[in-house]
């Protein structure tokens, strides 16, 4: 029982740690000043081939109802 104590010990005080310091991090990152090109970049990515504006929806067809 012995190592299973360490181990728990081990994951409640410096595995949250490491996991709080790797969120912050990474959220740090993401919002950094120098970065907003690149995530406007990446948003308007899926709009680069389009060369004309997507079709309306096509209307319903009416239904035909078959007689009894």
């Amino acid at each position: 029982m012995e190592t299973y104590s360490f181990l728990r010990g081990l994951a409640d005080s410096w595995a949250l740690l490491a996991l709080t310091l790797i969120f912050v991090g990474v959220v740090l990152w993401a919002f950094r000043p120098g970065s907003r090109a690149t995530h406007d970049a990446a948003a308007r990515s899926i709009f680069r081939n389009d060369d004309r504006p997507a079709r309306g929806p096509t209307p319903a067809r009416p239904h035909k109802e078959t007689p009894r």
